[in-house]
């Protein structure tokens, strides 16, 4: 069996399942696909796929339907992200023009793409990662309360009380303050909470447990600037699409309202050549999508932040591709506008 007609025939296999939802036999293939061989040759190859584990008989079914590896074969040939038709590009901007801040923005964002795909939609927040720290404030309260203020360079403030499990004088505690700013001014927030764990160490042992507090308040005051929260739309969309699963749809939902499960996997998700990252089935380090697909892009500045779509396996891979990268690019210019 030749590589481009493998290739060709897997082709044909996932379009022809992701489209009727059947098992996929040789008969059909040859009407559908001109391929330019013969029904024998065609289940030959079949035979040949099964035997690679790209394809798989469900049941006793005489068809068949792509595995994961048979998807991941799949998208792994996709060259090149065909761009949207103007129509698509209409429904995008409409539903995204007249937005008024970042919240509304991205809420406006996730409803397109889930409109666009028919899937779950769900977007990182911009991170803050990038930002830089401005100014630090320790302000006594109480012999050990001091409120830790920490303002980074776009404007945003963080800040909450701590006990420092000792007392500091006034000019101890400007002076820590002070140790503190010369050492973490200028940096990325994101690299905060392992600047300031060694600052503790310079100071004089009477000072250093109030430090190590005080730096352990920073690096959690750091860690919440970020923002780490997603938004979603289109969970009905998966609801409609629980024939896609055929164990239970309800790890996926659970997946899905467990946020720190999709935020782990979207920072995780590395982008190809194509500006792309796809996870597929049980590729995903998280049993619960063991039977769902993610599909990715990332945007805004340095494409840190990511949107996308969460699905089933058997999912139109090329136009999800397409619109999540669209959407991700008007996103983009929204936010840098």
């Amino acid at each position: 069996m030749s590589e481009p007609r493998k290739l060709e025939v897997l082709r044909a296999i996932v379009e022809d399942y992701v489209h009727t939802r059947e098992p996929v036999g040789s008969k059909a293939l040859v009407e559908r696909h001109h391929l330019g061989v013969s029904s024998a040759t065609i289940r030959n190859d079949m035979a040949a796929l099964e035997e690679e584990g790209l394809i798989t008989a469900p049941h006793t079914s005489s068809g068949r339907i792509p595995t994961d590896k048979g998807y991941r074969l799949f998208v792994d040939q996709i060259s090149s992200v065909k761009p949207l038709s103007a129509a698509e590009r209409r429904a995008i901007s409409t539903l995204l023009e007249g937005s008024t801040d970042l919240d509304d923005v991205l809420e406006r964002t996730v409803r397109a793409l889930a409109h666009l795909t028919n899937q779950v939609a769900v977007v990182q927040y911009p991170r803050s990662a990038a930002a830089t720290v401005r100014h630090i404030e320790f302000v006594s309260l109480a012999a050990r309360q001091v409120l830790i203020v920490l303002i980074l360079a776009s404007g945003k403030v963080e800040q909450n009380v701590i006990d420092v499990g000792a007392a500091l004088d006034d000019v101890a505690l400007a002076g820590l303050r002070q140790l503190f700013l010369s050492s973490l001014s200028g940096l990325a927030v994101a690299m905060l909470p392992d600047a300031v764990a060694s600052i503790p160490l310079t100071v004089p042992p009477s000072e250093q447990g109030p430090a190590a507090r005080l730096a352990q308040g920073l690096a959690l005051l750091a860690r919440n600037a970020r923002e780490d929260r997603i938004v979603m739309a289109g969970t009905a969309n998966l609801a409609r699409s629980n024939s896609d699963f055929p164990l239970s749809i309800g790890p996926v939902l659970d997946a899905l309202e467990e946020q720190v499960v999709l935020l782990r996997l979207l920072e995780a998700m590395a982008q190809d050549s194509l500006g792309m990252a796809v996870v597929i089935g049980r590729e995903n380090p998280h049993v619960s999508l063991a039977e769902a697909s993610v599909v990715a892009a990332g945007y805004g500045p340095g494409e840190i932040a990511k949107l996308g779509v969460v699905g089933p396996t058997r999912m139109d891979y090329p136009n999800t591709m397409s619109s999540v990268r669209a959407v991700a690019q008007y996103l983009s210019r929204i936010l840098a506008g």
